[in-house]
Parts: structure tokens; sequence; C-alpha cells
């Protein structure tokens, strides 16, 4: 393996690379393969191509009369195959270059799609475990062909001699590795067997292992995967695919949706995740490779929007890519991928015509991903947006639901807008949404698309305010000189104050304000005080032109009735501050330094107060 002359090279003459073997490992440890358990994996992959050319070769051999048989005792790893086995050519070849693969040679290039393998590095992931490759083969093409005896080591040296024929009776291949003592966590027999049925359990040849303690060998795959099995009926079927898949993946799927895709040689199944996960955090799928486990961890499988699924399949025509533990990003896997997805809406339009109980609880786990594929498709959004629940001044609520009792629906910027106004709001009859969660506020506009009788609008504060009684000009002139005030109290958080009635009566006032105001005139003030001079007053008239908040008291609250009532101004000033300050802690969003220092203040202003009055 190590490519260089033993000659001198004459200057200007082709030179060759010179190839540290045991550097390439330890880069193929560290940065190709993720574990070295992958080596089991490299030699069933070598010995699945192997049998896929046998039977090339031979198209009438009856199936099952070829297999893998694995044995491992603690002392070596051997893997033996009744493949197409090797020639002393092919072995110089194949097993002395790295990079070529015996995949590539002419007599099988046409049938290159039907081998699993396209590079020629998989043999050295052996060095991961063993100091030595031990490979027995005799080809199957040419009769009475002798053995052939190849050993690799890892310091990159090989040796090549034939032996009879009598030394490998039939054609075939058989590695062994004398496994290392810092890889016994690898090579042990029982996790020699695990790994061979966690990579293998799907594959179509007949694969056995033995560990040396007597018997015949435990089959690895003893059953053909679930989809490929017969049933007596489809409930027992629809059972088998969700024993399958809790097996797999560790949880009883809500339903399971089956995958066939001929184009692509693709089947398997889908499992509906029982439990909501977050927007965007995407699970990886179990993908098969002609039935070798190529990745537990393939996410490209399907689109971002299909994270409440859980993938097994086996696929013929996709492509791995050179460590064969993910896939190659291509016109297929994109096809592969569309495909899939259409699946899933198939899924869901069937489920929302037939099965209303199934709907209702997959949309109780998992409305934010069917939300998340409403946005971006309009068959989903025709089918589901009437079903999906959405917070509203209601409580939780359908949007069909809330439209039959709204024809104008008000829906909110944030959850925190929604939060400050939906009390009042209800007690004033208005239908607002929560438009704060990710999504909702998109869909909730695209609701006259299903309900051509409903108007949709952003929640306005002007909107909301004119839905509040006024007080009468007597109140209004009695609470005047409280209310000139506490405008100057709260003139410093750009806060008007306004006196109006409104139910519910226990909420002595409302902070109506925007995060797109607060956030203009936070930018303005900080320009302000950055650029000075007439830039500054430039500035400061732009600013004086963003929306102001509006503190609005309750009059039929009793609590504010006493307060517009009070004549001491330092008092009055102190009772702005704490009602400005409750009614900014109800709106629930982040408050500022100053809120906080407010908030305080006021609240040991009124406490000295009381406690100097009492004595």
């Amino acid at each position: 393996m190590t490519l260089s002359h033993s000659a001198a090279n004459p200057p200007g003459a082709d030179r060759t690379f010179q190839v540290d073997l045991r550097g390439l490992v330890d880069l193929l440890s560290h940065h190709l393969y993720s574990s070295p358990r992958v080596y089991l994996r490299e030699l069933m992959q070598n010995a699945v191509d192997a049998l896929t050319a046998r039977h090339t070769l031979e198209p009438d051999a009856p199936a099952g009369s070829f297999g893998i048989r694995l044995y491992a005792d603690g002392s070596v790893v051997r893997v033996e195959d009744d493949g197409v086995g090797l020639t002393e050519a092919d072995v110089h070849a194949f097993l002395a270059t790295i990079g070529r693969s015996s995949k590539r040679a002419d007599q099988i290039a046409d049938q290159r799609g039907d081998f699993i393998g396209q590079f020629g590095i998989g043999l050295l992931s052996c060095f991961l475990v063993a100091d030595e490759i031990h490979v027995l083969s005799r080809s199957a093409r040419t009769p009475d062909a002798p053995a052939v005896e190849w050993r690799g080591r890892g310091d990159g040296s090989y040796s090549v001699r034939t032996l009879p024929a009598s030394a490998c009776p039939r054609p075939g291949t058989t590695v062994t590795l004398t496994p290392r003592a810092d890889a016994a966590e690898w090579t042990r027999p029982s996790q020699v067997h695990a790994l061979a049925r966690h990579f293998g359990s799907l594959l179509r040849h007949p694969v056995t292992f033995d560990d040396g303690a007597g018997g015949t060998g435990a089959p690895v795959n003893p059953e053909p995967a679930p989809w490929a099995r017969t049933y007596a009926t489809p409930g027992a079927r629809s059972r088998a695919m969700a024993a399958y898949g809790e097996e797999v993946f560790g949880f009883t799927p809500l339903d399971t949706i089956e995958l066939d895709l001929p184009a692509v040689g693709l089947k398997g199944i889908a499992c509906v995740l029982s439990e909501a996960v977050p927007a965007g955090r995407r699970h990886g799928h179990r993908v098969h490779v002609k039935g070798m486990l190529l990745s537990e961890q393939a996410e490209e499988i399907l689109p971002e929007w299909a994270f409440f699924v859980r993938c097994v399949v086996d696929a013929e025509s996709l492509r791995p890519t050179a460590s064969r533990e993910s896939l190659y990003e291509d016109d297929t896997l994109a096809a592969v991928r569309d495909a899939l997805a259409e699946r899933l809406r198939a899924w869901i339009a069937r489920t929302a015509a037939s099965d209303p109980d199934l709907l209702g609880r997959f949309l109780q786990v998992h409305h934010l991903a069917v939300k998340s594929l409403a946005v971006h498709d309009d068959e989903i959004l025709r089918m589901l947006l009437p079903w999906l629940p959405f917070e509203t001044t209601d409580g939780h609520a359908t949007l069909d639901e809330f439209a039959r009792t709204h024809r104008t629906v008000l829906v909110t910027s944030s959850v925190e807008e929604f939060r400050q106004v939906a009390a009042i709001a209800s007690a004033a009859g208005l239908g607002v949404v929560n438009g704060g969660y990710t999504y909702d506020r998109e869909l909730v506009h695209r609701l006259p698309e299903i309900r051509p009788e409903t108007s949709v609008a952003d929640l306005d504060p002007a909107t909301l305010t004119a839905h509040l009684d006024p007080v009468d000009r007597e109140t209004e002139l009695a609470a005047a000189a409280y209310l000139s005030l506490a405008r100057d109290a709260l003139a410093v958080f750009d806060c008007d104050v306004a006196l109006r009635t409104f139910h519910p009566a226990s909420a002595p006032a409302l902070l109506v304000d925007s995060r797109e105001a607060r956030h203009e005139r936070t930018r303005s003030q900080l320009a302000r005080e950055q650029q000075g001079g007439v830039w500054g007053d430039i500035l400061g008239a732009l600013r004086q032109e963003a929306p102001r908040a509006q503190l609005i008291l309750n009059q039929l609250n009793p609590l504010v009735r006493t307060a517009v009532t009070i004549d001491e101004p330092e008092l009055a000033r102190t009772s702005a501050e704490a009602l400005y300050g409750q009614a900014a802690m109800l709106s629930r969003r982040p408050l500022r330094p100053a809120e906080s220092s407010l908030i305080n203040r006021s609240f040991l202003d009124l406490l000295a107060h009381a406690l100097r009055k009492d004595s």
C-alpha cells in the first residue's frame, strides 16, 4: 500500500505520492468515520457487494443459496461470504491500491448501481481495530481458480501468495482480523453480534453469527423488513408497523405512514411522534441503502417542516457519501425529499377527511408543525386552518369557531400585546387573536381565503381605545388637575394619561403601547443623545412624531376614583407612577431599568406616606 518507487526519480521525471498508512488510518478514524464500529459495516458491505456480483454471474442460483457468516470469539473476528471472490490480479489491483474499488472493474461497471459501496477505502477501516488484515479468497469467475491469500499490515506493507484451491474449498472471500487490545470494546463477541444486527437487520442476504460456543450460528436477519411481509388483515399490518416503529425509536407512534417510492426503490414507514417537539428541531431518520444501515441521523431525507415524524426507510438509488454515514445531496435525494413530503401531506388530508379523532389528537400535539406547513402549502391551509387551535379572547379556540361569533377578527403582533388587552377587549366585545406565536399572525390573516365573510385586521391601539367609554364632562373637569400632574410625572416615559370607563372594573389602568413604538422612541432618544446640535434638534422633532404610550385610567375602579381626588401634588405624582408601574407589569413585557426603579420608588413612597398618616 506504499505508493513509492524503489529507484530515485531523475530530475523532471514524474513522481508518485508517499502515503503514510498510519497517518491515513488516523485521518479516517478522526475525520471520515464516526466510530471504530464501522469496520464491521464495511466488511459486511463488501460481502454484500460480492454476493451481488455472484448473483449477476449466476442469475439462476436459488434465492438464499449464498450468504454471509460472521464469527467472533474474542481472539479473532471473521467475515465470510459466498460472493464472487477475487483472483490474484484482482487482489493486486483492488486491495493493494488505495482509492480504487473492485466495483469499478470494467466487467461490472454497468451494474455499479447494484452495489452499496462506491469507494475503495472501506477495507482500511479495519485498521481502526486491528494491525493486520488477512484475506483469503477464491474467484467464482474462473473454474478451478486457485485460492489467493493477502495480508495487509498497518505499517503499509502487504504480501500476496497463491494457494491450492483446497485452501478455499468454494468460491468466496474470508476476511480475518486479530484485534488489538485497545479495540476489545468493538470486537468482543456480544458487541460484534449487536453491531451485525444494528447494521444488517434488513439485509436481503442471509447473515448468521457464531461466537465459537457451538451451534450452527444464530441468524442476524431472520425476517424481512416488516413492510415486505404479508399480513392477514390491514389491522394486523398496521399494528406490526407500529410495533416496529416502537422497537426502532422507543416510543409508541400516534400513527404510522407507509412510504413507497417505486421509482427509487424506497420503502419504509414514518412514525408520527406522540409528543410535541420544539419548532425547527429536526430528528434524525434511519436510512438503509439496499438493506445496509447507512445512518440513524439522516435529517436530509425530509423537509424541515416534517419534524413531527421519524422515518425508517430502505432505498435502492440513494447515493451515500464517502464515509457511508450520510446521503449525498443530489437531484435524486431532492426528488425523494419532495415525494416523501407529498406522502405526509396526503396522510394529513386523508386523516382530516376520514378520522377526526386522530386528527384532533394529532393537532393537539403537533399544531405548530402543521402551522409551519400551512404557511407554505395552500392545500393544507384550506384543509386544516379552520381546525387549528389559537389563543383568543374567547379562550383557546379554532378559527372556525372564533369566526362564527366575530365577523371582524383582530390579531395582535406580539404575545405581550395580547396579554395586555385580552381582558378589556373581551369585555368590550372585540374578537382578538394572539398573533405573537410563530406562524399565527400570518395564518390568521389568511382566514378570509377560507371564510370570505370574515375580515381580519391588525389590532391598533386606536381601535381598542375607541371602544372605551368616555367619562362625563363633570368627572373629566374634576380630575383635570390630577391628570395634569400624572402626565407630567410620566412624561419621561413618553406616556400620555387619559380617563375612561371600561370593564372589567377590577382593572385600574390599561397601558396601551406597541413594541414598534417603544423601539422607535428608544432609537430616536439614543440618536439625539449621540448626535447633538442641529441633527439632535431634527431627530428630536422626529421623535415627537413617534407614537406615544397611553395610560388609560378606569373610572369604574374604586382605587382610581380615589386617586383622582388627591390634592397633594407629590402624592398624586406617586400614585400615578404606581398605577403606571402596575399596568406595565400586567402587560408582561420586559421592564426597562427606569421602570423597575419607578415601581420600587413609588411603592416605598406610598408606604412611607401611609406610615406617616397612621402616626
